[in-house]
Formats: structure tokens, sequence, C-alpha cells
């Protein structure tokens, strides 16, 4: 056996076939595995849910309110959907999930400023969409051991 590298990505080759090791990803790290993730998802679910009450959500426009209760029960079926460890009904890919997840986070940034949102709504939005790219975008593949 001995190692090979492609570009960024390190092969062990043995009889003749080549394995992928692991791909370089140190230019952009992605630490946030399909795990930990799915634990994120039903505190982000039900906090989008409760959020605009404890923060009375919803002054420069009733629908910067709505918007996070609706998307949150939303979030909390795609949750329990999930083909992931803590989906109860696994009949989504996890990619969907994640797909959905990524347009939420666009949604939540465009929306303030369509919306026309302003003061807390304004920047209750902002913040959540960004951090929602920026989980998704931190998000790990899953190892690969196919044969290459």
């Amino acid at each position: 056996m001995f190692l090979r590298t492609d570009r960024d990505q390190v092969y062990s080759i043995e009889a003749g076939k080549r394995h992928l090791i692991e791909k370089d990803n140190t230019m952009f790290p992605r630490f946030i595995t399909k795990t930990i993730h799915a634990y994120l998802d039903y505190p982000v679910a039900l906090g989008l849910i409760a959020m605009p009450f404890l923060f009375g959500l919803g002054a420069t426009a009733p629908l910067a309110f709505w918007l996070s209760v609706v998307t949150g029960i939303a979030a909390l079926g795609l949750t329990l959907l999930t083909d992931h460890h803590l989906g109860v009904i696994r009949i989504l890919p996890y990619s969907l999930h994640l797909t959905v997840d990524g347009l939420v986070g666009i949604a939540f940034v465009a929306a303030p400023l369509v919306l026309g949102f302003s003061g807390l709504d304004f920047w209750y939005y902002l913040g959540l969409g960004l951090t929602v790219l920026a989980v998704v975008g931190l998000h790990q593949p899953e190892e690969q051991s196919a044969t290459v």
C-alpha cells in the first residue's frame, strides 16, 4: 500500500485499486457534522417558534412575527422527517434538509430588505439568516470510502 495525492484528494493504492482517504479542506475548515447539525435542529426550530413572542417581533411588520413562527413549525417538521439519527420518520434525505436550510438562510437575509423590516425585526432576520448560511457552509460532507 502506498499513498498518492491528486490535487486536493489523498488516495491509498492497494492491489491496484485506489481508495479515497481524505479530501483536503484546510482552506475552508468544515466541522459541523451531520450529528452536530441534528442536535442543533430541534432547539433552533423551537427557538424560531418562541423568539418572536419573547422578543416582541413584528413591531415594524406583522409578517416579521409570523415568518419566524411558521418557519419554526416547518423546520420542526423537516427535522422529524429527515434521515438522520434524531429523525423520527426518516423519509427525507439529509441533502434535501441541507438544501432547505440554505434556502431559509437566503430568505432570512433577503426578508428584511425585501419586506422593509427595520429595528429588531431587521437585525433578527439578518443575524439568523447569516448564521444559518454559516452552518450550512461549514457542513462537513460525510466521508466517502468508495473505491475510485
